[in-house]
């Protein structure tokens, strides 16, 4: 869970990025514009209707009050309670245009704003004066909007203590001065979302009719695409840079990530093999003081940002302050190239396990990537597998992708393609009901032992296509918590285009595999249940808003060919027909005694006994905590699932052996090539 964390910290804050296309200001006949144009692709809504209307109010108003912590409910019931005669005259009126309904709820957020700053003055007074220890008030999951003003204030105090108690492990905090300066940041922090639906700038000056008439319009498509279903959204131009990073894993930049300290902007972090690492100079929690000369001591962490997209050079100066053990405060200077960044660390890692006559090989995937250069999950798998080979013979295999959350769907065909032949992997259907086979062409898989793979509660969307797809065929098991994450859709999407005119993604299809099964919903089921630590909790695509149901297709274990043209069709007739992958049922028929055995190993250790009593104490608490969230999974120590996974394979290839027992070891290695 760290991991995914601080991967998401790490794109949302490394800098030095290219600067931004500009791109121009949303105007509100912009709205119509692009709701017709996701309508025209989205697979089951097509046009607008009063449940769009209604869920694209509650979604305005949660995407500024997450937390219920600024609005009464009886300033949001009207919105949120709408009769169908109010939602279908709202209809009405979108359809010509006209979104004035949205503005006055604006107003009603506007009026929340200049309450919530009042309340917070006296809060944070009474808090830099209280020379008691902080301690958080409340958890910040609330299930409802509170009734009263005295609620809300409850709500706001513990917001901030809860920002307090996170810094205060970073920072000193123990003057009154400092803790003055944090509460200050918090409320400066704090502004620059209210800013925005006060159409004011972060230097509390008014915005331009342009820039209002933006800001207004980029939240009502927000609220609008997340309206069609749980995975379709509207994106600002910075919103889609991030993401095209976390897809292609590399950027360009000295490798430094910052976030905003009571002392200013600092060093969170230093990206492995970057200029700022290799350089031996920087240190976690230095502060960011100057940028060419240039002292950014008093700006705020976006005009940090911004002045860094400005450097357009190939090297920067960067002035560092840092404190010594005695109290010491002194600035120097860092002279760093800037230079293209592969963010190996978050690709995938390696290990093995020795084994009699060979190895079992570990290989950890945490995304299905590709980039421009070549960069992709499928050549560092196969270069892994090589690698493996180069140790000892390669008796096994375990891909693990437990926090593998998904990825380019290209990738996740390529990558099930290693361990089959020729074949279907994934099909496609999309609103019209048009179907699309996507196939593995090589015609011999790149690894043919026994082959587990690691599945959590968390693997989703491509991670799920490998894992059902390998089921399906029968060449590998899946093994992990009882079931995946359950997203089986598709995204079309204009982020990765960085000169797209607007970004977006929307819902255009459903993804199944070979079987006709797709993962909607109910997500993957292991052949062999090894629980996580994420087991316990509500997680899943069933717990979003807004899911597409499941349903499914016909098998095409035998390709149709029925989405080819003639001349197509008879050369995969010719060339990849009679190699199709055959779903191979040995595994299948071994699984009572490959359960057995991994029930027995998991009874007997008694660490394993621990992590299922923790599961059952969280259990006992999961009504505090909203879908889709984790309150303390336990450090993980000792990979308990990775060390099964493995006895599993050992298993397999035991039980290989005694089925097979003239095979040679060449027959269990590689057999594609390059």
């Amino acid at each position: 869970m760290k991991r995914s964390l601080m991967l998401i910290f790490l794109f949302f804050c490394v800098w030095l990025a290219p600067v931004f296309p500009t791109q121009p200001l949303l105007h509100q006949s912009d709205i119509h514009r692009v709701m017709e144009r996701l309508f025209s692709l989205h697979i089951e809504n097509r046009e607008l209707n009063p449940t769009i209307v209604r869920r694209s109010f509650k979604l305005y108003i949660e995407q500024f009050d997450s937390e219920k912590s600024y609005l009464l409910a009886s300033e949001v019931m009207e919105f949120l309670q709408m009769s169908d005669e109010t939602a279908q005259r709202i209809v009405q009126k979108m359809k010509q245009e006209d979104f004035s309904d949205f503005l006055v709820l604006n107003e009603s957020i506007q009026r929340a704003i200049l309450r919530a700053q009042n309340n917070r003055s006296s809060l944070n007074a009474r808090l830099i004066e209280d020379n008691k220890e902080i301690r958080a008030t409340s958890s910040g999951n609330h299930s409802q909007y509170a009734k009263t003003e005295n609620e809300l204030v409850e709500r706001q105090k513990g917001r901030i203590t809860r920002f307090y108690l996170y810094h205060q492990s970073r920072s000193d905090l123990s003057s009154q001065d400092r803790k003055a300066k944090l509460i200050a940041l918090f409320d400066k922090k704090a502004r620059r979302l209210e800013n925005a639906y006060l159409f004011q700038k972060n230097n509390d000056t008014q915005m331009d009719l342009k820039q209002m008439e933006h800001q207004f319009a980029l939240r009502v498509l927000k609220a609008f695409a997340k309206s069609l279903d749980t995975h379709s959204s509207f994106f600002s131009p910075e919103e889609a840079h991030e993401m095209r990073l976390s897809l292609e894993k590399q950027f360009e930049g000295v490798g430094v990530i910052l976030f905003e300290g009571v002392d200013g902007v600092m060093i969170s972090e230093l990206v492995k093999g970057s200029p700022a690492e290799q350089s031996g100079k920087i240190q976690v929690n230095d502060v960011l003081v100057e940028i060419d000369g240039a002292s950014v001591e008093t700006a705020s962490f976006e005009e940090v940002l911004d002045l860094l997209k400005k450097v357009n050079r190939r090297e920067i100066v960067l002035g560092i302050k840092r404190q010594d053990e005695s109290g010491r405060s002194s600035v120097f200077h860092v002279s760093l190239p800037k230079r293209p960044i592969v963010m190996n660390e978050a690709r995938l890692t390696t290990s093995w396990d020795q084994v009699e006559d060979g190895i079992i090989g570990k290989i950890s995937l945490y995304s299905f990537y590709e980039s421009s250069d070549g960069l992709s999950s499928e050549k560092d798998i196969k270069e892994a597998i090589k690698a493996f080979q180069k140790i000892g013979p390669l008796r096994g295999l375990v891909l693990d992708l437990r926090e593998n959350s998904g990825g380019f769907l290209s990738q996740a065909v390529k990558v099930a393609g290693l361990f089959l032949s020729n074949g279907v992997v994934v099909i496609s259907k999309y609103g019209h009901g048009e179907i699309h086979y996507l196939r593995n062409i090589v015609g011999r898989s790149y690894f043919n032992g026994p082959l587990v793979v690691l599945t959590s509660k968390m693997s989703a969307s491509a991670s799920e296509i490998v894992a059902q797809a390998l089921q399906d065929y029968g060449v590998g098991l899946i093994v992990g918590d009882e079931r995946t994450f359950g997203k089986g859709s598709i995204q079309y999407q204009t982020v990765t285009d960085e000169n797209a005119e607007l970004f977006f993604k929307v819902t255009v299809g459903k993804y199944y595999t070979a079987s006709g099964r797709t993962t909607q919903i109910e997500g993957v089921k292991a052949d062999i249940v090894v629980p996580t630590s994420y087991a316990p909790y509500n997680i899943g695509e069933r717990y979003l808003e807004y899911p597409l149901t499941a349903d499914r297709v016909k098998p095409a274990f035998v390709d149709p060919l029925s989405d080819l043209d003639a001349k197509t069709k008879r050369l995969f007739q010719s060339k990849y027909m009679p190699y199709l992958q055959r779903i191979v049922s040995f595994w299948k028929k071994n699984l009572p005694e490959l359960r057995k055995n991994s029930e027995a190993r998991m009874a007997k250790n008694l660490d394993f006994q621990k992590m299922l009593r923790k599961h059952e104490q969280v259990r006992s608490r999961l009504s505090m905590l909203p879908p889709n969230s984790i309150d303390d999974a336990p450090a993980v120590t000792t990979d308990l699932q990775m060390i099964e996974a493995v006895d599993i394979v050992k298993d397999m290839i035991r039980l290989e052996e005694q089925a097979h027992p003239v095979s040679s070891l060449k027959e269990l290695q590689p057999t594609g090539s390059d």
